[in-house]
């Protein structure tokens, strides 16, 4: 293979070698094919520690160009977004360290990456007070999360983060495992002080089974697996409970993991085993790349971007509070 003058191009030509090279050269056409195919709804599949190892703004450019439709993310990606919003940095550091030095000196680890628990307390305590102002009342974590997005736009307009754009723009972001997180420690936190919000999670699964029921078609991108990956899968299954519109899986499908199929994890599970559920298309353009997500997002997302990616037809705006 010849070295390449853009990322757009160089992925081109690694769909055109071997192994994984290859599998993440593929992804990029069909992430691109979906990205242009008439009345495609795309979700993204978020976990791992994305925000804290950098990607955030990879994630950010993804909503901006409307390359995503809604996120399911895991609670401590979103916290560390939010974080990150409200000027608590995460740092390079090292894996090589004493924690127990560490924990003396207050500094938390995410395998190379550090941060300040005091400053991570401070915005459980944030999240918690304005939980609490909220009052008595009961919301999905989308509800919740663009709230929480508008108000911390307001706070720090300086600030930037996945949360504040998609409240912006209207894009869903659910957590179905809000309580674990930051998130849900500041909440958990308020509600024994005597806060009364309710995250009513069912309404969450609820709320993104519609989203796709009203699809003609869905395109899921996932980096890597856990409780986001199930969480959308599923909606494929829900509709047909109760008799429900059933569009009969996913049409497209995108899976950057590192975990393998042979431990029987969902993280690692094929989407020709989904196809066994109905979650996926047998015919879908499907693909998983074995690769760390902090190598295949950026270049995925510059190629896209180089490439002028378009969308051929935005979704409607399916959520107005």
């Amino acid at each position: 293979m010849c070295p390449a003058a853009s990322v757009d191009e160089l992925l081109d030509r690694m769909s055109r070698t071997g192994f994984q090279g290859r599998k993440l050269g593929e992804s990029y056409h069909i992430y691109k094919e979906m990205i242009e195919t008439p009345g495609i709804t795309i979700l993204l599949g978020l976990s791992g520690a994305m925000i804290p190892a950098g990607m955030q703004e990879c994630l950010i450019s993804l909503v901006e160009h409307r390359y995503v439709d809604a996120i399911v993310s895991t609670g401590a990606n979103i916290f560390h977004d939010i974080c990150e919003h409200l000027g608590v940095k995460h740092y390079q550091g090292t894996h090589l360290v004493n924690d127990a030095e560490l924990y003396s000196r207050g500094i938390d680890r995410i395998y190379d990456v550090f941060a300040v628990e005091k400053e991570f307390q401070n915005i459980e305590r944030y999240i918690g007070n304005f939980g609490t102002s909220l009052g008595d009342v009961r919301l999905s974590s989308r509800a919740f999360l663009k709230l929480l997005g508008e108000k911390i736009a307001s706070d720090r307009p300086e600030g930037r983060s996945v949360t504040s754009v998609c409240a912006k723009h209207n894009v869903p972001i659910h957590v179905p495992a809000l309580a674990d997180s930051g998130i849900g420690i500041g909440l958990v936190t308020a509600c024994r002080c005597g806060a009364k919000l309710v995250i009513d999670q069912i309404a969450d699964a609820s709320e993104l089974a519609a989203f796709v029921e009203t699809s003609e078609k869905t395109g899921v991108i996932y980096l890597g697996g856990g409780t986001p990956k199930n969480f959308i899968q599923q909606t494929e299954v829900i509709p047909p409970m109760k008799g429900d519109k059933y569009i009969g899986g996913h049409s497209y499908a995108i899976q950057y993991t590192t975990d393998a199929p042979h431990w029987g994890g969902l993280s690692g599970c094929t989407f020709e085993e989904a196809v066994s559920w109905g979650k996926e298309l047998p015919d879908a353009k499907k693909l998983q790349c074995f690769c760390d997500a902090t190598i295949a997002l950026p270049l995925i997302v510059s190629a896209l971007i180089t490439a002028n990616a378009v969308r051929y037809r935005l979704v409607e705006e399916k959520y107005r509070n």
